[in-house]
């Protein structure tokens, strides 16, 4: 694990941590609302790093699917190229 990633995860434990303990001060008041939504941020960043800020901007910009388009790609060759060997 990278230096990098451990800051991320490190962010994710703060933010969950905090939130959580402003949520039981403030047991409640509507503000309980907006620490809640920060512990929700903070649990993906805590589990898995930087790869969450990689996944955002892969999605936003129409990559998400990138990997299952080539893996259906491939698997196409394959089935040419095995249906064509079979002649």
């Amino acid at each position: 694990m990278t230096r990098r990633d451990l800051q991320w995860k490190a962010v994710g434990f703060v933010l969950t941590a905090g939130s959580c303990a402003m949520s039981l001060a403030l047991d409640g008041s509507p503000l309980m609302i907006g620490f809640f939504f920060l512990a929700f941020v903070g649990m993906p960043l805590m589990i898995h790093g930087k790869r969450v800020g990689q996944a955002f901007r892969a999605e936003r910009r129409g990559h998400y699917h990138t990997a299952d388009v080539l893996h259906a790609a491939r698997l196409r060759r394959r089935l040419k190229r095995d249906g064509d060997s079979d002649l």
